[in-house]
């Protein structure tokens, strides 16, 4: 498993952009009728057209870039407009881009609060196809009344423009269909890195404005956006939701603007303090515990691909899995399953409980030499249309991410990671010698702009974190230090899945909902 395949989840990030005092004009316009907003609170010196500005909402559809986005946008009450801000936030005078942001009207308007503004993490994911999703669940309820609900793409992403654009999907689909990682040769290092080179090149080639886009792509300068978008929208204080990476996005902001934060929930949590690799190790922790938990269900059923003896899942699994590396699966549309598309299967259903039987069946088709399942979870996780074309959710993660935190140079950092995963989450170990080729980080055209580090968030009010026991993705251990570097409470829920607010727990969504509502922290020591 080289170091960076499967990186769902970021630590934290330095901000350089200080503590709102000196220098700031204040916004004072009242929000309109209907929930419309005018600009409130702070204002940054020199970025007053930017705080300023109003937003030009208008129909969605012009602004979904998927098939997902299209469907999503369809729902009742969205609307859509485009914030403007600096490319670089140190030359507001310069180059401008844009932030699509989504939002679905408070039911209540004499009752209502403000906007709850909310992330869904990735790094990479679409915040307004999540929040198009949420406003429809949410909008008969207690949420739905009293706040609008806000989504919006981060600088880069889904519909922002310029979006980060690297691979064609025939070049995606090419590199999917190959397993050149699994090559731990001398040769194969070299070949694998070439190839991180190239993927790294193409980004700063083909994103417009190039390098300097990809310098101001990271979390720094997502949450000067974020900020942005709360005075835009008429809020004197922010009132956000952040899911696994949109967690890091939220204690950023906190720290970058403690005087500007409302209420903070954050679910599926990073750990800020823990370095790349660490942060790596203890996914890989939890996907291991995932994998242990699906194995123990499926032993339980009749026609369990793994057989009945969980203890043997791990060796079952890997019987079916690694002929692949040499032997991929014909499909019928031409394409491959390979490897990597069947390890990557896995995982995606490793988020959910509820994709365990679309697991289990696929493994059942692989037995039979068929691919067709595994292929389809795959492609859920990599965001592959049934037209072919890929979301831009891949490319912006890696751009992020590269620029989220230090580069890993070293190879020998790079081979004890990947030994430290395989022990860790064995079922993903493919059996053959470990490769020790760096990722395209190791080679990107800008430096990093955050590190690691415990965010300083004196003032601000304390948070709400959710930390599921088993998740898979970000584990439980990194909701428990968040919570208490936030200086905030701990929200445990008992269960295997990747965040879990706002997904039918009721125990969970009542305490998530009063906290948003009116600033009630659950008991301490609470669990669901």
């Amino acid at each position: 498993m080289p170091l960076h395949e499967r990186y769902l989840s970021r630590s934290a990030c330095l901000l350089a952009i200080g503590v709102l005092g000196a220098g700031l004009a204040a916004c004072t316009s009242e929000p309109e009728s209907g929930g419309a907003a005018g600009p409130a609170g702070p204002v940054p010196a020199g970025l007053e057209r930017f705080y300023s500005q109003a937003l030009d909402w208008g129909e969605c559809e012009p602004f979904a870039t998927t098939e997902d986005a299209r469907s999503a946008f369809q729902g009742e009450g969205l609307e859509c407009a485009r914030l403007e801000v600096p490319l670089d936030y140190g030359d507001p005078g310069g180059t401008t881009i844009s932030v699509g942001v989504l939002r679905h009207e408070a039911g209540d308007s004499g009752d209502r609060i403000g906007s709850l503004v909310l992330n869904p993490g990735g790094p990479g994911a679409s915040g307004m196809t999540a929040a198009a999703s949420i406003a429809g669940a949410v909008s008969g309820g207690t949420l739905g009344q009293r706040f609008d609900i806000v989504g919006f793409d981060p600088r880069g992403v889904g519909a922002s423009e310029p979006q980060v654009q690297c691979l064609t999907a025939a070049e995606r689909d090419a590199d999917r269909a190959t397993d050149t990682e699994v090559d731990g040769s001398p040769e194969g290092v070299a070949a694998q890195e070439q190839q991180e080179r190239a993927f790294a090149a193409k980004c700063a080639q083909r994103t417009e404005h190039g390098a300097e886009m990809l310098a101001h792509v990271g979390t720094r300068d997502v949450v000067k956006d974020l900020d942005v978008l709360r005075c835009v929208l008429g809020d004197e204080r922010l009132t956000y939701l952040g899911y696994s990476y949109g967690t890091r996005i939220g204690y950023s902001y906190a720290e970058a603007f403690p005087g500007n934060v409302r209420a903070l929930l954050l679910d599926g949590a990073l750990d800020p303090e823990q370095d790349l690799v660490e942060s790596l190790i203890g996914q890989g922790r939890g996907f291991g515990k995932a994998f242990e938990e699906f194995a123990a269900w499926c032993a339980e059923q009749q026609d369990c691909a793994l057989g009945d003896d969980p203890a043997g899942a791990t060796k079952a699994y890997q019987d079916l899995v690694r002929p692949l590396i040499d032997n991929p699966v014909d499909l019928a549309d031409g394409r491959r399953l390979s490897y990597e598309d069947a390890t990557t299967a896995t995982m995606q259903a490793l988020y959910r409980q509820q994709l365990w039987d679309r697991l289990n069946s696929g493994l059942g088709e692989l037995k039979r030499h068929q691919g067709t399942s595994l292929m389809a979870l795959a492609d859920m996780y990599n965001e592959r249309g049934p037209n072919g074309k890929y979301a831009s959710t891949q490319d912006a993660f890696t751009a992020i991410r590269c620029v989220d935190d230090p580069q890993v140079t070293d190879r020998d950092v790079v081979l004890r990671a990947q030994r430290r995963y395989e022990e860790v989450a064995p079922f993903l170990d493919d059996g053959e010698p470990d490769s020790a080729a760096r990722d395209a980080c190791a080679f990107w055209p800008v430096p990093n702009t955050s590190e690691p580090h415990l965010p300083d968030v004196e003032g601000v009010p304390p948070a709400l974190v959710i930390s599921t026991t088993n998740d898979p993705a970000t584990p439980y251990e990194a909701g428990v230090s968040l919570a208490k570097a936030m200086g905030g409470r701990l929200l445990t829920f008992e269960g295997t899945q990747h965040t879990v607010f706002l997904q039918g727990h009721s125990c969970i969504d009542d305490a998530g909902t009063a906290y948003l509502v009116d600033g009630t922290l659950p008991p301490e020591g609470t669990r669901c």
